[in-house]
């Protein structure tokens, strides 16, 4: 004689319908890997019967409804027809789950980022008084297996795992839930090789294109297809960045910080260019002006007018122009012999009439000297004042580029020291 089971599949299997049904979830990181509950009155003797577990096709089976919460597709993993039946009555299904769900990003740090993303489980038909909810393993096994079973790791690596079930009090009813916080922190390697350490290197060559000289063009048109390079650049790493998050990240104002000292480079080479080259059409220096920039910024920034090297060149013992005041008069002195036997009258008048004409040629010829000297002092001038706020500027520059870097890496450090702790 034959015992018969009937076993129905729409109706939860309990003896008693105030008997709740315990659903324990085995899962590793990208998704559920078991589910285990309890089916009251179907056992079995596996000595007489030669087996403790058979496989049920699905369809004969009541199936508990526990889904994830964060679920935002559909599952595209392969399906499986069966679950397995030990002979205690629990019920094993195997059937796998591709998750894509919805994270809440925090990119501030980006690439320097830990992610805390959650997974809730739970039943959206049957409240807890008929389905509760039980971790099969605890969790640090559960973190060590995920471990052990990703092959592909990608961007990410797997940093921690965490969960709880809510103690929750409910009048009337209510669902049972299990959380699952996964912690991932982003491979940074890739963004440093790939965007930062370009733009670095690209800034660099910025700062130091100031060595070249302000009145040659080229240093515009270098600077010019430096920022069109950069330019081309971001827009070919733009994929590599991060479209989605809460806050801007920082190495979006680390770029934008770049293209604007690049930027403001070229303005200030332009702006210098523009004074050289039209200094000797410009009016002459307004004497505040020759005070403060000649006299002061170039003593801060090292720099001298080009008249005083000259000058202390000339009056150097060395120098060829260097002029002695013991032998000055030897040029001057008139040989006597040639004054012995002339009429001195004579000599005198023709003396005094070479003095009159040297005293006009060298009027004029001072005129000329004068007119001359005073376009080169105000052209020399304005070179000057080109040369010194060009110096002044390219140190402003490398002090700003220095404490704004210092300031962005400070800010990543403590950030991600905290998202470390946290």
């Amino acid at each position: 004689m034959r015992d018969e089971v009937l076993v129905y599949s729409d109706a939860r299997p309990v003896i008693s319908l105030s008997t709740p049904t315990n659903v324990t979830l085995d899962l590793t990181l990208y998704g559920i890997l078991g589910v285990r509950w309890q089916i009251e009155g179907l056992t079995w003797d596996p000595v007489e019967c030669g087996t403790k577990k058979i496989s049920l096709p699905r369809e004969k089976v009541w199936i508990p409804d526990v889904v994830i919460n964060e679920f935002m597709d559909e599952n595209r993993a392969p399906e499986t027809y069966y679950v397995y039946v030990t002979n205690n009555g629990q019920v094993l299904d195997g059937r796998p789950f591709h998750v894509i769900s919805s994270c809440r990003l925090d990119i501030y740090t980006f690439p320097f980022d830990f992610q805390n993303c959650t997974y809730t489980f739970n039943s959206y038909k049957h409240s807890r008084d008929d389905v509760q909810l039980f971790f099969l393993l605890p969790v640090e096994q559960i973190f060590k297996n995920s471990l052990d079973a990703i092959t592909t790791k990608g961007e990410w690596e797997l940093i921690d795992m965490r969960a709880e079930k809510p103690v929750q009090l409910y009048l009337d009813g209510g669902w049972d839930n299990l959380i699952v916080y996964i912690v991932l922190r982003r491979r940074a390697t890739l963004y440093v090789v790939n965007l930062l350490i370009p733009s670095s290197f690209l800034l660099s060559l910025d700062l130091f294109s100031f060595l070249l000289p302000p009145q040659s063009v080229d240093r515009a048109s270098f600077k010019m297809t430096l920022i069109l390079g950069y330019t081309v650049f971001l827009l070919l790493m733009n994929d590599l960045l991060p479209v989605t998050g809460n806050n801007l990240p920082l190495i979006n104002v680390f770029f934008s910080l770049c293209m604007a000292l690049m930027v403001a480079s070229l303005l200030e080479t332009i702006l210098i260019t523009n004074v050289l080259y039209g200094s000797s059409d410009l009016p002459p220096l307004p004497n505040w002006l020759r005070i403060l920039v000649l006299k002061y910024l170039a003593r801060l920034a090292c720099m001298k007018k080009p008249c005083d090297r000259h000058l202390e060149a000339a009056n150097r013992p060395e120098s060829p122009f260097y002029k002695n005041p013991m032998t000055d008069n030897a040029m001057t002195n008139i040989p006597k012999k040639e004054l012995v036997s002339a009429n001195p009258v004579k000599v005198w008048e023709q003396c005094l009439d070479e003095m009159k004409k040297m005293s006009q040629d060298l009027l004029a010829i001072r005129h000329q000297v004068e007119e001359h000297l005073n376009n080169d002092d105000k052209t020399d001038d304005w070179k000057m004042f080109g040369q010194v706020i060009d110096r002044v500027l390219f140190i402003m520059y490398s002090l700003f580029i220095v404490v704004s870097l210092s300031t962005i890496m400070v800010l990543w450090l403590y950030s991600y020291s905290l998202d470390k702790r946290s």
